[in-house]
């Protein structure tokens, strides 16, 4: 097992780490920018190292300083966290040239996953299913207009390279792909620096359904259920939960069972999700996401395994400690995501924390770096808060999640708790019944 992991990460899913590591007897080394020196990960850490000013592109994304820092302070494994450079192949590459673990797939997994029409072929050869359209990238106009009658309509146009929302594009007809491609692929050069793009066909009213999942590269491989997570605004996350009330213990069983018989064919090693469209019955792959999730919380709380820790026995070499069949979903959790955003306009609102209470009591989690006194900085992500909440039913997980986020307090900028208490009491969300428009439709962006 290891001796001591860097952390190269930053807020709630850098304390996250931590807190993992040290139960498993394993020290610490936080990396942070000027602008975290005060964060709560770097005051825990058994050490830390400052790799740069405030810029992500200076520290966060500074593969070099990262790597001096684990080698200054001796540190034999690095787990990336979420975002940065979680998903960089190169960097894993360079974490193990350098002769340390890197906490994660290999490289190639995340390269051939990292590019969204490879990992549809890959997912199609490994027997999952995925969205009709076009078997790899659309070059021409009259390429695009061939698939576009194949694939019928509406259909979808993305970046290869995309995410976040970024470089897609809905066209209704013939006469609107043209137009829609060329969109599409400006957006995706100016945003990705490659306009290659993809299509396929666009369904009306999904649900985003993604599969937990974890391997050990020896053959192992067991999924935690699915999580619901069609609560987005602008493809952008709000809320999650798990298990989905749109899915029946026998639909479940089924895509469990055919994701973790495709991850052992690749034979994946590490955390990994593969997101779903859910429609009428079917289910259509998005894509994969190979490292740990925001949301992962809500599967640990039905699961009751530690991902994380997990996570950090694989990449050790060690196999996974539980079977498929060690896994039995207990009760409903949900997660709010809480933003330093304005609760209607979502304008950012860094600032000093004047005030912070979290709520507790039994089956309530908080997995937060806020602490009174600490000035969240306007240089990053504005994810402050994940508040999640476990019930035996999902009726308890609601009045559960009510009582915590009356309790939550944070003072001295704007949060979207507020939102989350509307949001919470909208009919539609109480008996489970939306998509991944609903949000979007309910505060009139569509």
């Amino acid at each position: 097992m290891f001796k001591k992991v860097l952390i190269a990460n930053r807020g709630e899913v850098a304390l996250r780490i931590h807190r993992a590591c040290k139960e498993m007897g394993i020290q610490t080394v936080a990396i942070h920018s000027t602008a975290d020196e005060d964060a709560m990960n770097v005051r825990l850490a058994d050490e830390a190292v400052c790799i740069g000013p405030p810029a992500p592109k200076d520290s966060y994304l500074n593969k070099a300083a990262i790597l001096t820092a684990a080698n200054i302070t001796g540190a034999d494994a690095i787990h990336p966290g979420v975002g940065f450079l979680s998903e960089n192949a190169d960097f894993a590459e360079m974490v193990e040239d350098h002769g340390i673990t890197f906490i994660g797939p290999s490289a190639d997994h995340m390269r051939v996953m990292g590019d969204k029409i490879e990992a549809k072929e890959t997912a199609k050869k490994l027997g999952i299913p995925v969205v009709p359209g076009s078997d790899g990238g659309v070059t021409t106009d009259e390429e695009a207009m061939e698939i576009a009658k194949a694939t019928g309509f509406p259909l979808i146009i993305k970046a290869a390279a995309g995410g976040g929302g970024r470089g897609m594009k809905v066209a209704n007809s013939l006469a609107e792909v043209p137009e829609a491609l060329s969109i599409c692929r400006t957006e995706a050069k100016a945003a990705f620096g490659d306009d290659a793009v993809y299509i396929e066909r666009y369904l009306g009213n999904p649900r985003h359904i993604e599969v937990q999942l974890i391997g050990d590269g020896q053959g192992g491989c067991i999924h935690l259920g699915e999580r619901d997570c069609s609560v987005q605004r602008r493809h952008q996350k709000v809320i999650e939960e798990a298990p989905s009330p749109a899915i029946s213990d026998e639909i479940r069983a089924k895509i469990g069972k055919t994701v973790t018989d495709a991850m052992k064919k690749l034979g994946y090693k590490s955390a990994g999700t593969i997101e779903f469209l859910y429609e009428d019955g079917e289910f259509f792959f998005i894509e994969m996401n190979t490292r740990l999730q925001v949301e992962h919380p809500i599967s640990e709380m039905i699961c009751g395994v530690d991902l994380v820790q997990e996570q950090i026995r694989v990449a050790a070499g060690e196999k996974l400690s539980k079977t498929q069949d060690d896994i039995v979903l207990n009760g409903h959790s949900i997660e709010c995501r809480v933003t330093a955003e304005h609760p209607e306009t979502f304008m950012p609102s860094p600032g000093l924390i004047s005030d912070y209470h979290q709520p507790g009591g039994l089956g309530v989690r908080v997995d937060s770096h806020l602490y009174t006194g600490y000035s969240i900085p306007p240089y990053y992500d504005s994810l402050v808060s994940k508040l999640i909440v476990h019930g035996v039913s999902r009726e308890e997980c609601l009045a559960r999640l009510r009582r915590a986020l009356g309790e939550y307090v944070i003072g001295g900028i704007e949060t979207t708790i507020p939102l989350h208490q509307k949001l919470i009491e909208e009919p539609d969300f109480i008996k489970g019944d939306y998509n991944v428009h609903w949000l979007e439709k309910l505060m009139g962006l569509k």
